[in-house]
């Protein structure tokens, strides 16, 4: 039996999750990663990884490179005499680093690898449209998630789920899957399965304006599950015109009805309580959103004091 000394490395809450479990599972973490402090917002105001405030919160060894090849950094990762090193939500890791510890460097990625390699697999398979996901832990090589996988579990995604909504339960399933990791490397009893290449794997693309944007064109389903997708973070997105007025609007909650209609796509119908947004085999019944400059709300509020003309349109 291997004891454990385990550097660790992340970022973002996802990762905060993964750490706290194997902190409280009483492993020896002599040292843990994160990005640097960076502005942030409007003001700029300094801004911390949730990673390195779990670290100072719970009197972790602290390290935040700027330059993963850095000699210095290099030395100071070396004397914390680490066997084994734990990625969450990283960045890409130069071989000197991953190939340091005598037993390996694992990452713990949120898709049934070898699907949905990238930034930001939890929201594309739900933008996709799939019905399950999970997650995935593999030794680290010199390409982006493509190492040879340790283990993988698995889990449903719900018509109703929101990104949100499935980050919590993979960060769940994730520190599961961490735990039985560590377990059979501890016990020198993981074996691993080379991924397999195909011309149908899906690629979890890094997340911008131009792809959180909303194409009206698009079947209604689609659409609606690019919103859940990314709701609450970084939320779909469309411009509301109506005459002279625009405005740059963050859709959230919304349901998809199926009809049959004489509308134009894109066209806006709202009562008192409802926003309606057709699209080409039905509409959309807008819940909440985010007006510029506003924070999110209930669409009934919005419509308390605007109203929308009969050319109110979503483009």
């Amino acid at each position: 039996m291997k004891k454990l000394r385990i550097v660790f490395m992340g970022t973002p809450d996802f990762a905060v999750g993964i750490l706290d479990t194997i902190y409280k599972s009483e492993y020896e973490i002599v040292g843990v990663i994160t990005a640097p402090d960076k502005p942030a917002g409007r003001g700029q105001k300094v801004s911390t990884s949730a990673v390195k405030e779990y670290a100072l919160a719970n009197n972790l060894r602290l390290l935040q490179p700027t330059n993963l090849k850095n000699e210095e950094f290099l030395a100071e990762l070396k004397g914390l005499e680490a066997n084994l090193q734990v990625i969450v939500a990283f960045r890409m890791l130069p071989e000197v680093v991953w190939k340091m510890p005598e037993l390996g460097t694992f990452n713990l990625h949120a898709s049934l690898l070898p699907q949905y390699r990238g930034a930001a697999p939890i929201n594309w398979a739900i933008i996709n449209g799939e019905t399950k996901t999970g997650v995935t832990t593999f030794f680290i090589d010199d390409k982006i998630d493509t190492g040879a996988i340790i283990l993988k579990k698995e889990t449903p995604i719900s018509e109703l789920e929101t990104v949100g909504e499935l980050h919590d339960r993979l960060m769940v399933l994730g520190s599961e899957a961490v735990l039985d990791t560590l377990s059979l490397i501890e016990n020198e009893k993981a074996t691993t399965t080379i991924q397999t290449e195909s011309t149908d794997l899906r690629t979890a693309y890094k997340l911008n304006k131009d792809n959180c944007k909303i194409d009206w064109s698009k079947p209604g389903k689609e659409i609606y599950n690019q919103i859940r997708g990314l709701n609450p973070y970084p939320a779909a997105w469309t411009y509301f015109k109506d005459g002279e007025n625009e405005w740059n609007v963050k859709l959230f909650e919304v349901e998809f009805i199926e009809s049959k209609h004489n509308n134009e796509i894109g066209t806006l119908v709202a009562s008192k309580k409802e926003l309606h947004i057709y699209t080409v085999d039905g509409y959309l019944d807008i819940k909440s959103l985010q007006m510029p400059g506003k924070r999110k709300m209930e669409t009934k509020q919005l419509l308390n004091g605007l109203v929308f003309s009969g050319e109110a349109r979503a483009v």
